[in-house]
């Protein structure tokens, strides 16, 4: 099992800064990919951004040059940077960890607890 922590967000107002950390600890896996996906309401889960162990990057065009995803394979944690937010922004953001073994197909894939981040007008 791998467990996710997840820290960071908040209540900002819009042009503002946040930034979202999540630490993954437990059973994790040399191959993974962690990111963050988002959920506002009355809306479906969205992919935001996700990052490789091999730092490989993916973000949702909606966030392009204003988010930036990193992370620190020694800590197991992802970090988002997210700037110049907008209300369209606010939402649940959710943790991913998805982790796989070398030449299994498997995935196992775990969620955090989630974070709200708020931002007015």
């Amino acid at each position: 099992q791998v467990q996710l922590v997840e820290s960071g967000g908040g209540l900002v107002q819009a042009g503002g800064s946040l930034r979202l950390s999540c630490a993954a600890s437990g059973s994790t896996f040399s191959i993974n990919v962690m990111g963050w996906y988002r959920q506002a309401p009355g809306k479906e889960r969205e992919l935001v951004a996700t990052i490789s162990s091999g730092g490989s990057t993916n973000y949702a065009d909606s966030v392009k040059g204003r988010f930036a995803i990193s992370r620190d394979n020694a800590k197991n944690t992802v970090y988002l940077q997210m700037n110049s937010l907008k209300p369209e922004d606010t939402a649940v953001y959710y943790c991913n960890y998805e982790g796989r073994r070398r030449y299994d197909p498997k995935r196992y894939n775990y969620w955090g607890q989630g974070t709200q981040v708020t931002v007015s007008s």
